[in-house]
Parts: structure tokens; sequence; C-alpha cells
């Protein structure tokens, strides 16, 4: 689940392109949305280069037979917001890595559309014995992002169920700094 979450996280700066093409996949793999959003960031330039933050929010988070003392310390890690930010070279903002989005490959999407400022996507992976979903929607622009993020699992170790409600937001804060372009 991590490694899907971060995988659409890190999708989302690189896609910001205005009103021009668009990306409509359906039944895709995680590498075959990458490279049409690579492939649409190349042609159409991608987010402005610089300083960027996001904060990630969980929102909800459920996991039933989870004991409470774990369940606690689980709510208490995640209470706070997470900010980070990061740095995005010209030559990141102009040619993304296709290899970020190497994800899961028992992941697929069942659509993933991202155009005129707006991305919707559904997307299913199945591994170990559990089946998990997610979903996302939101905004984007050259300069800032918006998403929030859903996410069901079922069948886990213990077949027990999870789901999580998250929400992502970033901006471009300003310059990167000498040392870190």
């Amino acid at each position: 689940m991590k490694s899907a979450i971060l995988t659409i996280v890190l999708l989302l700066p690189l896609a910001a392109c205005g009103s021009k093409p668009t990306v409509d996949e359906k039944n895709a793999s995680v590498e075959q949305v990458a490279n049409r959003v690579a492939e649409v960031s190349k042609s159409e330039g991608t987010i402005r280069p610089g300083q960027w933050q996001s904060t990630m929010t969980i929102e909800e988070m459920d996991m039933p037979g989870m004991p409470p003392e774990a369940r606690d310390q689980m709510k208490k890690m995640f209470a706070q917001a997470r900010t980070t930010e990061h740095c995005v070279t010209p030559e990141e903002a102009r040619q993304p890595n296709p290899k970020m989005f190497a994800g899961n490959e028992q992941c697929r999407y069942d659509h993933f559309t991202m155009g005129n400022g707006k991305i919707d996507a559904e997307m299913h992976c199945n591994q170990a014995g559990s089946a998990q979903t997610m979903t996302m929607a939101g905004t984007y622009g050259p300069d800032a992002y918006a998403m929030h993020m859903t996410s069901k699992t079922e069948g886990g170790p213990a077949g027990e169920a999870m789901s999580m409600k998250m929400r992502v937001e970033a901006k471009r804060v300003g310059e990167c700094t000498a040392k870190q372009s």
C-alpha cells in the first residue's frame, strides 16, 4: 500500500500541463500510465522547477481487529500532517524519470484520466492474498496540486480489512538553493 501511495504522490507533480494533451488510460499498468504521463510532460513541459513543499494528512484510518494499543499508537503517529520539501531541477521538470513510476507489477489502473487541471483514477492491486483498491481525485497546475485519496485493503496478513482516506497538497515555495540544484 505504501508503494502505491508513494507512486501516486510522485506522479502528481510531474503531470501539471494546463489544457493541452491529456492522459486517458483504461485497464492500464502502472508502467503504461507512467509512460503516457512522461510523454505528455515532454511535449508540454511539466511543473515549474523550484522548491516544492508537500503536506500529507491522514484524514481517516480504520483497521478492525487491530489491538487497541497498536491502534492508539498508529493514530498518534498519523495525527499530525507530514510536510516535506524537495527541489525539482529544470532537468527533472523537462524530463521526468519514468523509474519513479515503477510500482508494483500486481497493480492496474481501472482508469487514469488527467487533463485540464483535473485528475481522476482508480487502481487495483492483488498480492500476497490481499486485494487493494485505491482512488484519487483532485486538481493540479504548474505551481500547486491538491489530491484526495482512498485506499481499501482486504485479506491482509491476518485476513483483516483496512481503509484509509488521505489528502495531499503541494505548492511551489520558491527557488532551489545552489547546493540542491
